[in-house]
């Protein structure tokens, strides 16, 4: 009898983080990587609205549309929240990048207007609303049995990598001794790594071998 080949990866989502958008360097990396090695997966990286609940129904809008047992969800600073909250509607797999923890705390001194990263001539108005709207997707408490992956930096300026640590003490972490919020030089160093835990959909092989680097 013929063996199954196992299943892998066909559909990622990849989700930027606060003040970012699809132009990001890593969202580029991952997109670089991915049409490189294996072209046939389908990445989708949208430009997330301020709202968290309508980030939400964006994201319930491309997953929902997405085959669950081959699709998994890749996360950067508030998208890594985004993306852990995915991963417990949807149990699928999850790639977390010094991944906001509790958001609601964090960009409560962010209220009014911003200017994004990439542009700073876009504009956006961060409302007061949102960060009741960022508690509602709290999902430490939910439970998840799908595989998730955490790359924490030790030298992150904006979140403390005790938190991340702690609050992902159940996932696969690898802690970087120094680096920073963005990742800057160890992304692209990392990235093999991710994306193989990622088209391997989390399997026990694919997880990196040493989990601090």
């Amino acid at each position: 009898m013929d063996q199954v080949p196992a299943p892998h990866l066909t559909h990622l989502l990849y989700l930027h983080g606060f003040r970012s958008s699809p132009q990001s360097v890593k969202a580029q990396q991952t997109k670089a990587w991915f049409a490189q090695h294996y072209p046939n997966v389908v990445l989708e990286i949208p430009q997330l609205p301020p709202s968290p609940h309508d980030a939400a129904q964006l994201i319930q809008s491309i997953l929902n549309n997405w085959p669950q047992l081959t699709m998994a969800v890749m996360g950067s600073s508030l998208g890594g929240y985004y993306a852990s909250w995915a991963c417990s509607q949807w149990q699928c797999p999850a790639v977390l990048l010094n991944p906001a923890v509790n958001p609601a705390r964090d960009l409560a001194a962010y209220i009014g207007e911003q200017t994004a990263w990439d542009n700073p001539e876009d504009k956006f108005f961060f409302k007061e609303q949102y960060i009741e709207e960022l508690q509602e997707m709290d999902s430490e408490s939910l439970p998840t049995t799908a595989p998730l992956l955490a790359l924490i930096a030790k030298g992150d300026e904006v979140l403390d990598w005790q938190e991340m640590a702690q609050r992902y003490h159940n996932a696969h972490c690898i802690v970087l001794e120094g680096s920073d919020h963005g990742l800057t030089r160890e992304f692209a160093q990392y990235l093999p790594q991710l994306g193989q835990f990622l088209y391997a959909l989390g399997k026990p092989e694919s997880v990196p071998p040493t989990a601090v680097a």
